[in-house]
């Protein structure tokens, strides 16, 4: 899941089955870029990404940190009542979606081995097949949003005033110390690179 599941659900009980799934769908849309980094073969690219890799993660621990104790001290309350003419911005949350998901480019660390492992792309494939694998790519990470909202859009009701305020605790507090855990290993890593 990571942190940006854990947004995906905490959007999806605080406003809604939508803003969770535009939130994937910004998660998605950051999956896709690093697909075409990765399939394009930007070396030149995941060079810089992999030398500049602390820096990196520092950067992206502490937008969790930061967005960790914003959760944690967020009314739920805030989120559930648009009853005062307030509309969800959805665009807003695609967008916090992709950035949240692009402040983690360690993950194409894990898209180059899927990729050489299933050798895609490959020069004997056509320009279509190609195109085709990265819609399924997207297709697939939207099916995965889409169920995960799907059942936690179920599970909300259960849900009281009470219980989204602790919800909304420990997710903050996980996505915190997914965050300062991060920062502490960049860091380090960082400080005996330049050592």
């Amino acid at each position: 899941m990571g942190p940006i599941g854990i947004l995906v659900i905490q959007r999806t009980m605080e406003k809604g089955r939508k803003s969770g799934l535009y939130t994937g769908v910004g998660a998605a849309l950051s999956d896709l870029f690093y697909c075409l980094l990765a399939g394009l073969g930007l070396a030149f690219v995941t060079d810089f990404i992999d030398q500049h890799r602390d820096l990196f993660q520092i950067a992206g621990s502490i937008i969790l940190i930061v967005f960790g104790v914003f959760m944690m001290l967020r009314s739920p309350v805030k989120g559930i009542k648009h009853e005062d003419g307030k509309k969800v911005n959805f665009t807003q949350d695609a967008i916090t979606g992709f950035v949240f998901t692009l402040s983690n480019p360690l993950i194409i660390f894990l898209i180059f081995p899927l990729f050489a492992r299933f050798t895609f792309p490959s020069a004997e494939y056509r320009f279509y097949h190609i195109i085709l694998g990265y819609v399924f790519i997207v297709l697939g990470a939207l099916l995965w949003w889409f169920g995960i909202t799907y059942v936690v859009d179920k599970l909300r009701a259960k849900f009281n005033i009470n219980s989204m305020w602790l919800i909304n605790k420990i997710m903050g507090g996980i996505i915190l110390m997914v965050g300062v855990f991060g920062l502490v290993q960049g860091l380090l890593s960082y400080f005996h690179v330049i050592s």
